[in-house]
C-alpha cells in the first residue's frame, strides 16, 4: 500500500465509525424527546461528501504526500475531536433538537457558532492538498459551501426556534 492509500483508509474508517457513532447519538436524541429539522438536505451532504472521498481515492491513490498539508490535516483532527467530546452524545450529523436542553456554549462552542463546520471545510480543502490535487480541494470546497450554506441557515432556524425566535425560510 501506498502512504496515500493508507491516509485515505484510515479517513474512510474515520468517517465510518463517524457515522456510525452519528446514528447512535441520533437514535437515543430521538427517543429522549428530540426532533430532526430540516432533514431534506441531508442526502446532499452525504452525496458531496462520499464523492469528495471517493474522487480522492480515484485521483490520489499513488501521488506522494505533501508533509506540510499532512502535519496542518493531523493538527485539525485534535480540533474535531474537541468538537466531538464538547458535544459528547448530542454530536450527530443531523439537526437534531432536544427540547428543554441549553445550547452547548463551552469548548469551540465559546468561540465559533459552529466549529464543526469550520473543521469539515478545513479537512476538504486540506486532504486534496495532502494529496497534492488542487483542484479537487478548489471544487469540493465550492460545492461544500454550497451545501452548508442551506445547512447552516436550517440550523440557525432550529436554534431560534428553540429559543422562541421567529425565523421566516426555516424550511429547507
Amino acid at each position: 500500500m501506498t502512504a496515500a492509500e493508507i491516509l485515505l483508509a484510515a479517513v474512510t474508517l474515520q468517517r465510518a465509525g463517524e457515522l456510525v457513532l452519528a446514528r447512535r447519538n441520533t437514535q437515543r436524541l430521538l427517543a429522549r424527546g428530540a426532533f430532526e429539522i430540516a432533514p431534506g438536505h441531508y442526502p446532499l451532504i452525504v452525496a458531496v461528501h462520499l464523492a469528495w472521498l471517493l474522487s480522492l481515492w480515484l485521483l490520489g491513490r499513488d501521488h506522494a504526500l505533501n508533509s506540510v498539508a499532512l502535519l496542518f490535516y493531523i493538527g485539525l483532527q485534535g480540533f474535531r475531536g474537541w468538537v466531538m467530546w464538547t458535544l459528547g452524545s448530542r454530536w450527530t450529523t443531523r439537526i437534531i433538537v432536544l427540547p428543554a436542553e441549553p445550547l452547548v456554549s463551552s469548548g469551540p462552542y465559546r468561540f465559533l457558532s459552529h466549529p464543526n463546520y469550520v473543521v469539515v471545510g478545513a479537512e476538504i480543502i486540506l486532504l486534496p492538498l495532502v494529496l497534492k490535487l488542487p483542484l479537487v480541494a478548489a471544487v469540493f470546497t465550492i460545492l461544500n459551501a454550497l451545501v452548508l450554506t442551506i445547512r447552516i441557515r436550517a440550523e440557525n432556524s432550529a436554534l431560534a426556534a428553540s429559543r422562541g425566535i421567529i425565523v421566516r425560510d426555516a424550511h429547507v
